[in-house]
């Protein structure tokens, strides 16, 4: 295959996963106002849940919120839920019953939703991504404040995030202090994906006499993950 073929097969490539994650990300700040007067309730298969976080797949696109609650008791159960959509809050669906079956009520809400550690879709668009070329540079990372960087969760005694140049060569790791409830939800629903983005506050560097060896440049705690 001749090199012209080549650049055209990647461009296409490029722009077919480029269009896939606009998909995802149109469908995710979009879908509230679609059926907020049409959806109040969902039936399903709790697929992921975590603290007060789950989510059905016959719900896609949607978080469902149940405050006060540990979500995680229904996970794998079949339930029926009744809400609202937050539309100031897209894919939040605030959950305000929940049942296993008929009158079989496991859920009535008693709280409004508080945005605790969720983090708007808003928000996220106003995140620089940070680009780390290795462990030398740490005016890279240093006083950058909350990110975004693209890479892959390892896990461990100690868990990092592990960041790739485009040949797939480690390049950097980033020590992981802490992972939220929202993130740590997320995470379940993107057990079939090997990297995304993940959104930081940046913490301390590594001595860098330290990092040539481990490749390890600095601490955050992760706020968010997400596939855009």
């Amino acid at each position: 295959m001749n090199s012209t073929k080549k650049t055209g097969i990647l461009i296409l490539s490029l722009a077919l996963l480029a269009g896939t994650m606009a998909c995802q990300k149109n469908a995710a700040e979009s879908q509230a106002a679609e059926v907020q007067k049409a959806v109040t309730d969902f039936e399903g298969t709790v697929r992921a849940a975590l603290g007060r976080y789950m989510y059905l797949s016959t719900a896609p696109g949607f978080d469902i919120v149940l405050p006060g609650f540990d979500a995680a008791t229904l996970m794998g159960k079949t339930i029926k839920v009744k809400g609202d959509l937050l539309v100031d809050h897209p894919p939040i669906f605030l959950a305000d019953t929940v049942e296993t079956g008929p009158g079989s009520s496991v859920y009535t809400r008693s709280q409004e939703f508080q945005s605790e550690d969720f983090v708007e879709f808003k928000a996220r668009e106003g995140v620089p991504a940070l680009a780390i070329s290795g462990v030398a540079k740490a005016e890279e990372w240093e006083g950058k404040g909350q990110v975004k960087i693209y890479g892959k969760l390892q896990k461990g005694d100690v868990n990092s995030i592990v960041l790739s140049d485009d040949k797939g060569k480690e390049i950097a790791k980033i020590i992981v202090d802490s992972i939220s409830t929202y993130s740590n939800y997320y995470l379940q629903k993107l057990r079939l994906f090997d990297k995304f983005w993940f959104y930081l506050n940046v913490k301390d560097s590594v001595d860098k006499k330290i990092r040539p060896r481990t490749k390890e440049i600095f601490h955050a705690d992760v706020v968010g993950v997400g596939l855009f």
